[in-house]
């Protein structure tokens, strides 16, 4: 079993002392703007869509625009939940929307894209906790741009797993569920999920046969030796049981890292500024214990670069 070595990981906080100092320079994000960042822009209003980047305030925004990428987010922009780190707006949704699915297909066929990444709010409040409307997505898109891949970052549907079951049986060529933080920090970080719960989402998602991906943040209170044992919980908790050892798909492929930034006062603080140099021992551990590839720096989101990671498996 690897051990996690802290010796080269100079924390520039003790856990705890919260940091109130500006951002440092590796956090710099490009500002929204140019041709690319116009043409998405006029095109989510057109189609009536949500993006997770506008509704989250993710610093990548100008880069994915510009590039012509962004991470589309269904079920409308009002979560059930009140994450302690998320800038999504918490309440009661509005009537499901039932058209959102062609619309989502119908601006994928437009944008001509190779890949696309689908999230959502949390929808506690349905039966099936918009089970369904995720599997009508993923078939427009399939319909309507047959080239596009599919990467759907989903909820946990508070454990219905027949619910997540309408999901796995439309075959996204990746299964995305983040865990977010590590165990301890749940109360805080996410007090309406369970980790063991998102554990065995993976878990399934992988004994379907399906590319598995999560992805954590780090700076809000957790500990380099927990984030190490999170990855230790991931592997163990997705590995499947084969006949060929050398089957280099039989755990959790992908782990996106990122530094938390806190959205508003009224959020939970940050801890720290993590710095490159331990982000990249980040990915070396990540790789070492098992995951095929490990997406780790300081602006990583979990759609960052999302097409390009499933190019590196």
């Amino acid at each position: 079993m690897n051990r996690f070595s802290l010796s080269s990981m100079v924390l520039d906080n003790a856990p705890g002392d919260f940091v109130k100092r500006r951002k440092p320079a590796w956090l710099r994000a490009k500002l929204p703007g140019g041709p690319g960042y116009q043409r998405l822009n006029a095109l989510v209003a057109e189609h009536n869509l949500h993006t997770v980047c506008q509704s989250a305030k993710c610093p990548n925004m100008g880069e994915c625009w510009h590039r012509g990428t962004a991470t589309l987010m269904i079920l409308g922009d009002v979560c059930t939940r009140s994450c302690g780190f998320c800038h999504i707006k918490t309440g009661h949704p509005r009537m499901l929307d039932t058209d959102e699915p062609r619309r989502v297909g119908e601006a994928a066929a437009i944008m001509q894209l190779r890949h696309i990444v689908i999230t959502s709010v949390n929808r506690d409040e349905l039966p099936d906790g918009g089970a369904a409307i995720w599997a009508q997505t993923i078939k427009q898109i399939r319909a309507q741009s047959p080239g596009t891949s599919i990467e759907v970052l989903i909820p946990d549907f508070c454990g219905d797993w027949d619910a997540l079951q309408l999901v796995i049986d439309q075959h996204p060529d990746v299964l995305n569920h983040n865990l977010e933080t590590v165990r301890r920090l749940y109360p805080a970080v996410r007090p309406q999920a369970k980790y063991d719960r998102s554990i065995e989402l993976l878990r399934r998602g992988k004994q379907a046969g399906l590319t598995v991906k999560t992805g954590i943040m780090v700076g809000i209170g957790e500990e380099d030796h927990e984030i190490a044992q999170l990855m230790r919980d991931v592997i163990a908790g997705t590995k499947l049981e084969t006949r060929n050892s050398k089957l280099e798909t039989d755990c959790c492929d992908i782990l996106t890292i990122g530094q938390y930034l806190q959205p508003t006062r009224e959020h939970l603080p940050i801890s720290r500024w993590v710095t490159p140099e331990t982000f990249a021992d980040y990915k070396k551990l990540g790789e070492s214990l098992g995951f095929r590839h490990v997406e780790s720096g300081p602006l990583v989101r979990s759609s960052y670069h999302a097409d390009d990671q499933v190019l590196h498996l």
